[in-house]
C-alpha cells in the first residue's frame, strides 16, 4: 500500500485484519467466546475441512504415525473413544482397510465409543464402554484376534480445575491401558494422550516395563498452549509383563 507521495505504508494502518474475531452474544459465555474464535482462526481447523477429516485430531495421529509408523497395511487397530471418527479415518488408507493398496495386506479397524458414530469406510463401529466386563473378549472376537495397536484420544469431562482433570485423564488412560494388556498382541503399539502434570509416573514405569520403547511426544497439530501430549508405547512384551492386580484388592 502507498500514500498519495507514491512512498510504501509501513504503519499498518489500512491493512485488513485476517483474523476472525467472534462478538460476545447475550447467553454465551466468555469462555464459549474464546473457543469459538480459537476454532474459526485454527489452521487445522480449516485444513481438516478442507480435506474432509472430522476433526483436527486427525493430523495428530497422522504426525505421530509419520514419525512412529506403526499404522502399517495388514494391522488390527482399535481406536478407543473413537468418536467423531477423525483417528479412524487416517488409519483406513495406511492399514489398507480399504484392500486399495494391490499386493499389501488388508488391516482391520474397529472403533468403540459410548456414543453412535457415523459410519465410516472401512471401519467397524460399535457402541461399547471398553470398562464393562468382557469388553476385551468382544473386541478380540470382532476383530477374530488380537490387535496390533491399540489408541486412545479420550479425555475425561472437564472440570475446570487443572489438577482434578489431571488426575481424571491419568486414571482414563490407565484404565485404556490395562485394557491393552488384555488385547494387544506381543509386539503391539498403545498409543493414547495424556496431560502433563505429575500424577503420570506410575504408568511411566508400567509402560517402561511392558513396552520395549516408549515415547511421548507433543505433536505440531497439538495446540501449543495445551498441556496434553502423547505416549507411544511399541514392542509390547506380552501379557506376562503387564502389572499384576493386587491380591488384596481381589474379592474373597
Amino acid at each position: 500500500m502507498t500514500d498519495n507521495k507514491g512512498e510504501k505504508n509501513t504503519s499498518g494502518r489500512g491493512q485488513r485484519d485476517l483474523r476472525v474475531r467472534v462478538k460476545t452474544a447475550k447467553g454465551r459465555k466468555l469462555s464459549s467466546t474464546l473457543w469459538l474464535e480459537r476454532q474459526l482462526n485454527d489452521p487445522y481447523v480449516q485444513r481438516a475441512k478442507k480435506e474432509g477429516f472430522r476433526g483436527r485430531a486427525a493430523y495428530k495421529i497422522m504426525e505421530l504415525d509419520d514419525k512412529y509408523g506403526f499404522l502399517k497395511p495388514g494391522a488390527r487397530v482399535v481406536d478407543l473413544g473413537c468418536a467423531p471418527g477423525g483417528w479412524c479415518q487416517i488409519a483406513v488408507p495406511r492399514v489398507n482397510a480399504l484392500g486399495d493398496r494391490a499386493n499389501k495386506p488388508i488391516g482391520t479397524i474397529l472403533g468403540i465409543d459410548l456414543q453412535l458414530v457415523e459410519p465410516i469406510a472401512g471401519c467397524q463401529l460399535h457402541q461399547l464402554d471398553f470398562l464393562e466386563d468382557g469388553a476385551d473378549e468382544k473386541v478380540k472376537e470382532w476383530l477374530g484376534g488380537k490387535a496390533d495397536v491399540v489408541m486412545s484420544d479420550m479425555a475425561a469431562a472437564a472440570s475446570g480445575h487443572k489438577g482434578t482433570d489431571h488426575l481424571r485423564i491419568i486414571a482414563l488412560i490407565e484404565a485404556a491401558l490395562t485394557f491393552a494388556f488384555d488385547v494387544l498382541d506381543e509386539g503391539g503399539t498403545f498409543v493414547a494422550k495424556v496431560l502433563a502434570g505429575g500424577a503420570e509416573n506410575e504408568m511411566q514405569v508400567q509402560l517402561k516395563r511392558a513396552f520395549t520403547k516408549v515415547a511421548n511426544v507433543k505433536p505440531p497439530a497439538s495446540r501449543a498452549d495445551s498441556s496434553e501430549k502423547f505416549v507411544v508405547a511399541m514392542g509390547f512384551r506380552g501379557s506376562k509383563f503387564a502389572p499384576q492386580p493386587d491380591p488384596r484388592d481381589l474379592p474373597i
